[in-house]
């Protein structure tokens, strides 16, 4: 946008003719014509720009939303030398009972992050629930992390911090019992959660 409007800029006052403003004073009008004309070629063609723009932000949601749940700078030792990366670990859910999870690098972070989020949202499952909570309890261990999921009574809330708190969250649980033990990484917590979901079996 900035370069359309510069060159919107250069380009108009070099129309303006400068012997008939000095002739007769009748010019004058013809200038704030020649201004309006700007306006509403340069500002209007702009608008109609910035209204396209409207309409791809307008469509419509896949209603997923995303959490980073560990954003970390990551070296790798190459022939060539150390060769930095990014890695992205991102939770989506759309808290009607459908999480994913993904970890991907990038040479970035943006690209990092947006590869994750696809994965993510490749990958997901679906959890079971009973009136806002799990229908039973689970544990799992991944790695040297233990996680604890007990279901609970409604309007008991969501008792878990971390990053168990944003996995139920975005699965849509409203009331649940959580515990971490064990180790503390972020990342082993929450592909323990997801082992923990994918144990679970709906009521019949």
């Amino acid at each position: 946008m900035m370069n359309i409007n510069e060159q919107a800029e250069t380009t108009t006052p070099a129309a303006q003719p400068t012997e008939a403003t000095q002739a007769t004073p009748a010019a004058q009008p013809q200038g704030n014509d020649r201004r309006g004309g700007r306006s509403q070629g340069g500002r209007g063609g702009r608008g109609d720009r910035r209204g396209g723009k409207g309409k791809r932000e307008d469509r419509p949601s896949d209603g997923i939303d995303a959490r980073i749940i560990d954003l970390a700078r990551v070296t790798r030792v190459m022939a060539g030398g150390k060769r930095m990366r990014f890695r992205a670990c991102v939770v989506v859910g759309d808290k009607k009972g459908r999480i994913g999870m993904a970890v991907m690098k990038g040479a970035d972070v943006q690209f990092a992050v947006a590869k994750a989020t696809e994965k993510a949202k490749r990958h997901m499952i679906t959890v079971p629930t009973v009136n806002g909570t799990i229908p039973h309890r689970v544990q799992v261990k991944f790695g040297s992390a233990v996680v604890l999921l007990k279901s609970a009574k409604p309007g008991t809330g969501v008792i878990a911090g971390g990053p168990v708190r944003v996995m139920m969250e975005l699965a849509g649980i409203s009331n649940i019992v959580s515990k971490m033990m064990g180790s503390g990484n972020k990342i082993n917590n929450v592909s323990a959660v997801m082992e923990a979901f994918q144990l679970l079996k709906a009521r019949k």
